[in-house]
């Protein structure tokens, strides 16, 4: 829960692995007044609509042995990727000091895939986080 007031001019991304908005708050503190600024989607259907091959099987070289591959899980990569997508979007207007403080609202999983991607410059704006899915 995001327990401070929300700074006037700060990003507040709120995003999940396929959608991403970016909101500006207008208003003054205690007030808010989000208006949108950029929105980014990807198209990422679940793994089963992806993939059309089943796991691979592996045969040891010194014995009759066979053991199964695990499938790739390619929604979860596409996620992954996304994540990456939005740190390398943040990290630019970072740089070009188009936000001072930044809010990020997603879902626990993805949260940590963005913490994982952000460049310091976009981890040091950070001033809220919130494990939410809101889109």
């Amino acid at each position: 829960m995001i327990a401070r007031p929300i700074p006037r001019d700060a990003l507040i991304l709120i995003g999940d692995g396929a959608r991403a908005l970016f909101l500006r708050n207008r208003g003054a503190p205690p007030e808010i007044d989000l208006a949108v600024e950029r929105v980014l989607e990807q198209d990422n259907p679940a793994t089963r609509e992806q993939g059309t091959d089943r796991p691979g099987r592996a045969i040891a070289s010194v014995a009759a042995r066979r053991s199964a591959m695990q499938q790739t899980d390619w929604h979860k990569l596409a996620e992954e990727r996304f994540a990456e997508e939005i740190a390398g979007a943040l990290r630019r207007a970072a740089e070009a000091n188009r936000f001072e403080a930044l809010v990020v609202i997603a879902p626990a999983k993805i949260l940590g895939d963005l913490r994982k991607c952000f460049h310091k410059t976009v981890a040091d704006r950070v001033i809220a986080e919130a494990a939410k899915d809101l889109v």
